[in-house]
């Protein structure tokens, strides 16, 4: 049993783009359909019911492409709506919080992990579950970043603007510098932290200059890598595989914003040979 439809990947903006891309080195002979939803991002500072809306929304318009299974590479949307848009259609549909939960439990060597991502994924406390979840002597340290996600999308990955905005979202986890720039940790729980899950897809683009700011000692998880492999099984154990030799797999990108500005951002990103991308409308104010 095989499938040749395309894979629906869905996010706010760019950053489920971190996510495709392990989904094409995963499974290369998978064709896949990419929605962004920029018009309308960023989604981690939108009220729940916002974010459910234009999910929905968004996921509608994969789905009246026939793709065969979608993954929503947003964490804001995972977090909020992942249990009402699994009973909303009637084919797989793939989180980003689980994979990279179990990727960060397991990478966690004393047992304590940090967590940054977007205001709505931290208020719903999905990761702190699912972590929980995979091992609950994990100790879970949640912190919101809501000046990361427009960052990347003004195309801000590296230099003083990076550092500085990077600078000032990670230092409640991790305190303040002394003069040989070793971490002064002032209050817990930052002092014992091993372990950084990238909470949003886009935060891996700005992963070099994360690094930079806490050192090597610490592991960076992001959930793309863990996502890609969890959609192989699930196409494996579903029967929804490419057959093989069935021809080379496409690739279609469409944003509900500026495809000029999205394909810029993206080539700079991922390379110049990124395909081009098509604008769609949603049919609803970009609110």
């Amino acid at each position: 049993m095989s499938d040749q439809r395309p894979i629906g990947v869905f996010d706010s903006g760019v950053g489920g783009l971190t996510v495709l891309r392990e989904i094409v080195r995963r499974t290369p002979s998978e064709s896949t359909i990419y929605l962004g939803d920029n018009a309308r991002a960023p989604y981690g500072v939108r009220s729940d019911e916002e974010v459910l809306a234009f999910s929905s929304q968004s996921l509608d318009a994969l789905a009246d492409r026939d793709v065969k299974a979608i993954v929503v590479a947003c964490n804001t949307s995972t977090a909020v709506g992942i249990g009402a848009l699994r009973r909303r259609y009637d084919l797989p549909i793939l989180g980003v919080i689980r994979p990279g939960a179990s990727a960060a439990a397991l990478a966690s060597r004393n047992r304590r992990v940090g967590v940054i991502a977007t205001p709505a994924t931290i208020r719903s406390h999905a990761y702190f579950s699912a972590i929980k979840d995979e091992n609950p002597a994990v100790e879970v340290y949640e912190h919101a970043t809501p000046a990361l996600v427009p960052l990347v999308e003004a195309g801000h990955l590296a230099g003083p603007i990076a550092e500085a905005a990077v600078a000032e979202s990670l230092a409640p986890l991790l305190g303040e510098r002394d003069a040989e720039g070793e971490f002064i940790f002032p209050k817990p729980p930052g002092a014992s932290i091993d372990t950084l899950l990238l909470g949003c897809t886009h935060y891996p683009l700005l992963r070099a200059v994360i690094a930079a700011q806490v050192g090597e000692g610490m592991a960076i998880v992001d959930s793309a890598t863990a996502t890609a492999s969890a959609l192989a099984e699930l196409l494996n154990v579903n029967g929804l595989e490419s057959p093989a030799g069935g021809g080379p797999a496409a690739h279609l990108q469409l944003t509900t914003g500026d495809a000029g500005r999205f394909h810029e951002l993206a080539s700079r990103l991922f390379g110049a040979d990124f395909p081009e991308v098509e604008a769609v409308d949603l049919g609803v104010a970009a609110g």
